[in-house]
């Protein structure tokens, strides 16, 4: 060779930070999977995020304070498995459960916790459900200042 060498550069990770949506759903769980290996691959730090719709004020006491509890409980019960799973592989992991619409919930996790990168399941419904994207999903696509990765249930996949 003519003295030239071949020198590698090394680069720092793609994704440093992965928010994870879930709903605790099928497809949230192959958005796990995803939200994993990508972590893994890249030493990345993983925010999950679980959100619940507003309770409606008009239950009055003691009615909106039972379902607002039942809500946080039952999303602290989801998330609560899958911070498990991302500790036992080794990856630093945060999580929060939030009141209010999902899609711009996310978004704000997303933009506050300055993630790379945000997981999430497809929850289109119907006879053409897996050539739509659930409307969650579609207004995080649209608005997301980072890339979005949606993950499909294992049916969709091979139903597709």
């Amino acid at each position: 060779m003519s003295g030239l060498k071949l020198i590698f550069e090394r680069r720092s990770p793609m994704f440093n930070k992965i928010l994870l949506a879930t709903d605790g759903s099928e497809n949230a769980a192959q958005a796990l999977k995803y939200a994993k290996y990508l972590a893994q691959c890249h030493n990345a730090q993983v925010f999950i995020v679980y959100v619940f719709p507003k309770v409606p004020d008009f239950l009055g006491e003691p009615g909106y304070s039972n379902a607002l509890a039942k809500n946080i409980a039952r999303g602290e019960e989801t998330i609560a498995g899958l911070v498990r799973q991302l500790q036992d592989a080794g990856l630093e992991v945060k999580s929060e459960v939030l009141e209010g619409p999902p899609a711009d919930a996310i978004l704000r996790v997303a933009d506050v916790r300055q993630c790379d990168l945000i997981v999430m399941g497809n929850r289109g419904h119907g006879q053409v459900s897996s050539l739509l994207v659930g409307s969650v999903s579609h207004k995080v696509i649209a608005h997301a200042k980072v890339p979005v990765l949606i993950a499909r249930s294992v049916e969709e996949e091979s139903a597709a």
